[in-house]
């Protein structure tokens, strides 16, 4: 099981508790990671709308481990038109999947979803085996037993004295290396990860994992099928978190060491990045859902098989959590409360405050280049010396001089660009928003010297724009900006390094973790010289190597700003 499963099966979970509300319980969880399957996990949603398509060979598939993803693929292979046998380490449970997979079939026909003759070809098609030896006539294996490497290397070892020297072997592992898997074989050609995402009937996406001696045709023709079952499939290489699970990291690690260093609250940091930030749950909230305990061993493990690279360190808050038995929803308590009777955690907002009648532009505010329109329709005057135009970084100026910034990863105290006219230190940052217009709430941050007038100036003009304001601390890079630019920078990473192209990248985390925009994208659009400036102040601030641009971001930059990497173009 993933960690977007665990998030799953908890998506519709008793309690009331700490959580900040959210505009009702996202029908599609926000995350993947790995965890070890449970054979008598919940079973899978059963609200994906079933076809008729038949699907060409292999006309048998095996399907070994029938517990929430097992069943979730044995259902998904049924539908389409294969004949599938089922198979577990278990007595009698290979039965009670078969069973249960029927119940979840008739119900589909009671919703419309399915015929009744389609129903009744499925369940003639699922064969449950009491032995391996029943899966001699396989042309596909997947399996979805323990998340234990040596328990994989031992089961296809012994499968592959069974089944034809031309069945295609699959795991559906999400933490395991494919390559040491397919170690143990004779002919690890033809085996190849086939990660499903929990719900699978539901969910499209599957990542199609090529081990170290995996066939590229092997590759193809898992590839080809899962579109024939019509999924989503990406292309990957074995790395530590394949995909979404490698480039997923820095959502949650950028959050929590915010809250380590005391700039916010866990409930004020994920309604940031959710209001501003567009993203469907902030990470606290998120991996309260998912399990403390589940989405910290995911961390661990892959900072572990990056041989302890600082860009994958663990949280140690989020470490004591785990020590402490507070694992989220699930336990009642992780980071918000969810006892009977617990009140939302809440999330403070400005008060009330009057907006400056007029602000001053200078220079390009990039990202925030929408920001003077969206002021000047609120009833604000704007002015532009020469223009608008001018050298050095674009910022608006309140009426008493105190500078207005977007963050650029430095921290607002000191600001060398106030040094230069006498208002040191007079600067008031705010962070990046995924989009100015509907963003619903601003995060600012003033220097330690911005006037108190000023302050509420900025908040008073973040409110004549319709926005909720939240003050945090003086953190570098603030909320949404710093946790962007990483997400850029491990998806730039991931493609320069061939692990996967910019296109299944931005699918993978779209359709993975429901990311508003995929990386890749956002990277374009943010432009490759402001990430790198943030990365850069990031790393000038933390000189330990986390915020280093990855050699593909830190590339050369054409004359429109976009960078190109040595496997394509990518900005």
């Amino acid at each position: 099981m993933g960690e977007m499963d665990a998030a799953s099966a908890r998506t519709t979970g008793t309690g009331t508790g700490g959580h900040p509300p959210t505009n009702g319980t996202p029908g599609l969880p926000a995350a993947n990671e790995p965890a070890n399957e449970s054979a008598d996990a919940p079973a899978p949603a059963d609200t994906e709308a079933a076809t008729e398509t038949a699907t060409p060979h292999p006309r048998t598939v095996a399907v070994v481990g029938t517990g929430t993803m097992g069943q979730g693929i044995a259902q998904v292979a049924l539908v389409a038109g294969h004949r599938v046998v089922l198979h577990d380490a278990v007595a009698g449970r290979a039965e009670q999947a078969a069973e249960a997979i029927g119940a979840r079939l008739d119900r589909l026909v009671a919703k419309g979803r399915m015929t009744p003759r389609a129903r009744d070809a499925a369940r003639a098609a699922t064969v449950p085996a009491t032995g391996l030896a029943e899966l001699a006539g396989a042309g596909l294996v997947i399996e979805a037993i323990a998340e234990r490497l040596e328990v994989k290397r031992r089961f296809f070892a012994e499968l592959e004295e069974i089944v034809a020297d031309d069945c295609v072997l699959a795991t559906n592992t999400s933490s395991l290396s494919v390559t040491a898997i397919a170690g143990a074989l004779r002919r690890p050609g033809r085996f190849v990860g086939m990660h499903f995402f929990n719900p699978a009937p539901l969910l499209p996406l599957v990542e199609i994992v090529s081990g170290y001696a995996t066939d590229p045709a092997v590759a193809d023709q898992a590839h080809a099928l899962a579109t024939a079952w019509g999924k989503t499939p990406v292309r990957c290489t074995d790395t530590p978190g394949f995909v979404v699970n490698r480039v997923a990291r820095p959502f949650y690690a950028e959050a929590f060491r915010v809250y380590e260093e005391g700039a916010a609250e866990p409930a004020v940091i994920d309604a940031v990045l959710r209001a501003s930030g567009g993203f469907r749950m902030g990470p606290f909230e998120l991996t309260d859902l998912i399990g403390q305990d589940v989405n910290e061993a995911v961390t661990r493990s892959v900072w572990e098989a990056f041989f302890h690279d600082p860009k994958f360190t663990p949280s140690l808050a989020q470490r004591r959590l785990v020590e402490a038995g507070l694992h989220g929803r699930k336990s009642g308590r992780g980071w918000y409360r969810y006892e009977e009777g617990a009140e939302p955690a809440p999330v403070p907002a400005a008060p009330p405050c009057e907006a400056p009648r007029s602000v001053t532009v200078h220079g390009d505010l990039g990202p925030a280049a929408v920001l003077p329109e969206l002021i000047e329709a609120a009833g604000v005057t704007v002015t532009r010396p020469g223009g608008g135009s001018g050298s050095g970084r674009g910022h608006l100026v309140l009426p008493d001089g105190t500078r207005l910034a977007l963050t650029d990863g430095s921290r607002a105290t000191p600001d060398p660009d106030a040094a230069a006219d006498g208002t040191r230190n007079a600067v008031i940052h705010f962070d990046l928003a995924l989009d100015y217009r509907t963003a619903t709430r601003i995060a600012l941050a003033p220097s330690a010297t911005a006037p108190e007038p000023a302050v509420r100036a900025a908040v008073g003009l973040f409110q004549a724009l319709g926005k909720e304001v939240t003050v945090v601390a003086d953190v570098p890079g603030m909320v949404v900006a710093r946790t962007v630019a990483m997400l850029v920078d491990f998806a730039a990473d991931a493609v320069g390094r061939g692990v996967a192209s910019a296109a299944d990248v931005d699918t993978a985390m779209r359709l993975g973790v429901n990311y508003p925009l995929g990386p890749v994208e956002w990277g374009r659009r943010l432009g490759a010289g402001y990430v790198r400036t943030v990365l850069r102040n990031l790393h000038a601030a933390y000189p330990t190597g986390r915020y280093a641009p990855c050699p593909a971001l830190a590339g050369a930059a054409d004359p429109g700003g976009n960078v190109t990497a040595a496997r394509g173009e990518l900005f």
